[in-house]
């Protein structure tokens, strides 16, 4: 018994003292596999019609590829963010059924993710999901780093901001943060506890530290960060900030704007693979080590394009039962809907998709005035029976309404600011502020937005015209409210909007309007459901959504862009320009 102590307690302290040691002298390549922006897209086909997507499913046959080419010991994998928000399979584990362990932590294991990062719409489930999911990950053996969310109680992180691998002989050090940017956008009750510091200087500051500490030969920082421009100025893009900047770093992994891209500079690389399990990243880090130290180390990075028809059959098996409870869920009869609804109908005027989404917010808070835009570029509905799922399709995400106070002289400046996101003077040949350039995000293959087409709000309980002739500050004419009553610009109104816009997101409060948050807050009057469960709630109460219901005039009002003459042509145009082949 003593021997065989004695043994194990050799045995440990070498392995001890090896794990302490540098790697042997050679040449070491380690691959680094990512995905960022799964927003739910974790099962292979829909739940209405069957047809194939890309998926997590289909990224798994990807892996192995990867990993069976190089040696499972060679390759990380690790998540960037937003991965608990945008289809119905989280939503369902998020929600509904809180009993079943989470599909997204089982899926992970599964799958044999090293590490998950946080975005800001994981953030946007509440303390009650996502702290579950960060435990059950943490149960896999999977860490949920965030490492910029930082506890109110005593300044430490909530989440842990690293961790130490060894891949490919070598000692791997691991960074993660979630963006900074989210009290701008998310009511500070779906992350009471917390502070979102800015990724600048705290993350050199986190590297800095962990090098001298672990002293790891490869050095990896995931952020949940957009690109940005690289000067600094957009909190929620950092990204290129980072890249430029940070030293002791071989591959940052950037995520959020749903914009894939790859840098490579002076050894190091940059890797964003867009989103909803379209591409699959891959950097590979090259080092080598002469007596003992690393001599040389350079980073390359590609994007790998992911067939959806090559889903990995035995996954599908394996969540086949998750699956089936996804789909029975969504597949719930809600009512009737008598004409399609088309979000691109938004970008030209009035419509019946934003007709819907004005109607319930003023009907379900008692506002003067909805503000709202389309959450997707382009989606359809179809006439006839509402499923569940449709409910996912005309509202993706899990904003609430927000009733505020603004004056009229305000609104006017919400809408101009709102608009000339949106549109530009025709003398340009153009009326949709659009260029000749494809967008990854949006699937356009040409012509494209300048802006994010989910910042055009338009208003209604208003009448008004939007002169395109006009310069910013002139364009929006109000000629009174939709029952009747003068607009006066003096008077305080009561305005509904999403919480992402009443939290800053957009600009158009704190930019357009000119509001700080602390004024943003002051005004918020009260607060309403999701503004999805607004609208189960009003096909229950209604039965089926009615175009002549949803557009009455004496409710919603009317606007439309003048000159009609000069507009149309131009609009028509424009709008074939954005579509064509859609």
């Amino acid at each position: 018994m003593i021997r065989k102590f004695f043994g194990i307690a050799a045995s440990l302290t070498l392995a001890f003292m090896l794990a302490g040691c540098g790697p042997a002298d050679g040449e070491y390549r380690l691959r680094i596999l990512t995905t960022n922006d799964l927003h739910g897209r974790l099962f292979d086909s829909t739940y209405v019609d069957g047809n194939i997507r890309n998926s997590l499913c289909a990224v798994k046959w990807y892996v192995d590829s990867v990993r069976e080419a190089a040696g499972a010991d060679n390759v990380i994998l690790l998540d960037d963010g937003d991965f608990l928000q945008g289809d119905n399979s989280v939503y369902y584990y998020n929600y509904v059924d809180t009993l079943t362990p989470h599909i997204f932590p089982r899926m992970a294991a599964y799958m044999g993710y090293d590490v998950v990062v946080g975005g800001n719409h994981d953030i946007e489930t509440g303390h009650p999901v996502y702290d579950r999911v960060a435990s059950d990950l943490e149960a896999a053996g999977i860490p949920f780093l965030a490492g910029n969310a930082i506890r109110n109680s005593d300044g430490k992180p909530y989440f842990p901001y690293y961790t130490i691998l060894r891949r490919a002989g070598l000692k791997v050090a691991v960074l993660g943060y979630d963006n900074a940017n989210i009290a701008a956008w998310l009511n500070e009750s779906l992350w009471s506890g917390m502070t979102f510091k800015s990724l600048i200087p705290l993350v050199q500051e986190n590297v800095d530290e962990i090098i001298a500490r672990e002293k790891p030969q490869v050095v990896v920082v995931a952020v949940h960060s957009g690109t940005g421009r690289g000067d600094g100025t957009v909190l929620e893009s950092q990204g290129l900030d980072l890249f430029e900047s940070l030293e002791g770093v071989d591959v940052l992994v950037c995520a959020h704007d749903h914009a894939p891209l790859v840098l490579t500079r002076d050894g190091r690389a940059l890797v964003n693979t867009g989103s909803h399990a379209r591409n699959l990243g891959y950097a590979e880090v090259s080092v080598s080590v002469s007596s003992g130290k690393v001599v040389s180390k350079s980073a390359e990075a590609s994007l790998i394009k992911v067939d959806p028809r090559r889903a990995d059959s035995a996954m599908v098996e394996e969540f086949h039962k998750d699956y089936e409870a996804v789909k029975t869920f969504t597949l719930r009869e809600v009512g009737e809907l008598k004409a399609d609804l088309r979000t691109r109908e938004a970008f030209s005027g009035m419509c019946p998709y934003m007709n819907l989404i004005h109607t319930i917010s003023l009907q379900s808070t008692g506002a003067r005035v909805s503000f709202a835009a389309p959450l997707s570029f382009d989606s359809r509905v179809k006439a006839g029976t509402l499923v569940y799922n449709d409910l996912f399709t005309i509202y993706p995400y899990e904003n609430q309404i927000y009733l505020m106070n603004l004056s009229g002289a305000e609104i006017l400046r919400y809408l101009e600011y709102s608009y000339d996101l949106w549109i530009q003077s025709p003398e340009g040949g153009h009326v949709l502020k659009i260029r000749d350039r494809p967008d990854p995000r949006t699937g356009t293959v040409r012509w494209s937005f300048v802006e994010r087409s989910y910042n055009f709000d338009s208003a209604a309980g208003l009448n008004y015209t939007v002169d395109v002739t006009r310069p910013l500050g002139q364009r929006v004419r109000v000629s009174g409210f939709a029952d009747g009553s003068a607009f006066d610009e003096a008077a305080m109104y009561t305005v509904a909007m999403t919480s992402y816009r009443a939290s800053g997101g957009g600009g158009h409060l704190p930019q357009g309007v000119g509001l700080t948050p602390e004024e943003i807050e002051r005004r918020t009057l009260d607060k309403f459901p999701e503004i999805r469960n607004l609208l189960f709630g009003y096909l229950q109460s209604e039965g089926c959504i009615d175009p002549d219901a949803i557009g009455d005039p004496s409710v919603i009002g009317s606007w439309s862009f003048v000159p009609e003459k000069k507009v149309k042509p131009l609009m028509e145009k424009d709008m074939r320009l954005l579509f064509a082949g859609r």
